[in-house]
């Protein structure tokens, strides 16, 4: 429901902030040690939870969100768990928003109607779903408008301004602005400038604009949220969690997100 993620992308603005997003393989390393990280995500201060669906060829990740997915699938991780775990959170949060990102085997062998109206019952506000480009994804976009649901696209250094403007058409809830080519986990890109291209994709979209790929740090999300609606950090929390454990990563993601909250957008 994409009233959840206004309102939070409101309310940070109206402090003068970026939100935190923080991306978490569903299922890692097993149903109830993911489910319990997932809860406590809102209060180490995640504005925005992307929820990792496990899939067997994830072109866009880097190693460690790969191996997340293979110890997800591992512990008996499916698409419907995913949702079964969002279904859990809303029982003690109806505020955060839930983003799942995945691929679109998964929900296409489910269904795109049977999927849409799943994600809706389970409180999911949203997907990213990386392999689906604009030209191909009417049908899901059309399920998910009978529910109220976001489908979110990804824009990159690579998008033209030709092209951008149909990037964003039928886009909902924000923009997840990739600040590299590459894959998750890579070294953040020092060519270009994100601030030019966060107002590029901004003023096409007349939506908030979020960045993620290679964001690792306090320090790297503190500078990034200066220009950005808010900054996603997915690999370091996946390979925190997986070596350190949840409290490590709990800890993690308290100074990432203080850090990007300390900054006016």
């Amino acid at each position: 429901m994409t009233h959840r993620i206004d309102q939070t992308f409101a309310d940070r603005k109206a402090k003068g902030q970026a939100a935190f997003v923080a991306y978490m393989m569903a299922g890692d390393p097993d149903r109830g040690t993911s489910q319990a990280f997932l809860n406590a995500l809102p209060d180490a201060g995640v504005d925005i939870i992307e929820l990792g669906i496990p899939f067997t060829d994830p072109m866009a990740d880097g190693l460690v969100i790969e191996n997340a997915g293979i110890r997800a699938r591992a512990a008996g991780t499916t698409l419907t768990s995913v949702l079964e775990m969002a279904t859990e959170f809303r029982k003690t949060n109806d505020t955060t928003p839930i983003i799942v990102m995945g691929y679109a085997n998964p929900l296409h062998h489910m269904g795109y109607t049977k999927f849409a109206a799943a994600a809706k019952a389970a409180g999911v506000d949203g997907a990213i779903i990386v392999d689906l480009p604009p030209e191909e994804d009417s049908e899901l976009r059309d399920a998910f408008a009978v529910h109220d649901l976001a489908l979110i696209r990804l824009a990159t250094p690579t998008t033209d301004a030709e092209r951008l403007p149909r990037v964003v058409a039928g886009t909902k809830g924000f923009v997840y602005y990739v600040s590299m080519t590459g894959i998750t986990g890579d070294s953040f890109a020092q060519a270009g400038s994100v601030k030019e291209q966060v107002a590029r994709v901004r003023e096409a979209a007349n939506l908030p604009v979020v960045v993620g790929f290679g964001v690792k740090t306090p320090e790297r999300a503190r500078e990034v949220a200066k220009d950005a609606d808010g900054v996603v950090v997915g690999t370091a929390i996946v390979k925190t969690l997986h070596e350190d454990g949840p409290e490590s990563a709990l800890a993690l993601i308290r100074t990432l997100a203080d850090a990007t909250h300390g900054n006016a957008t």
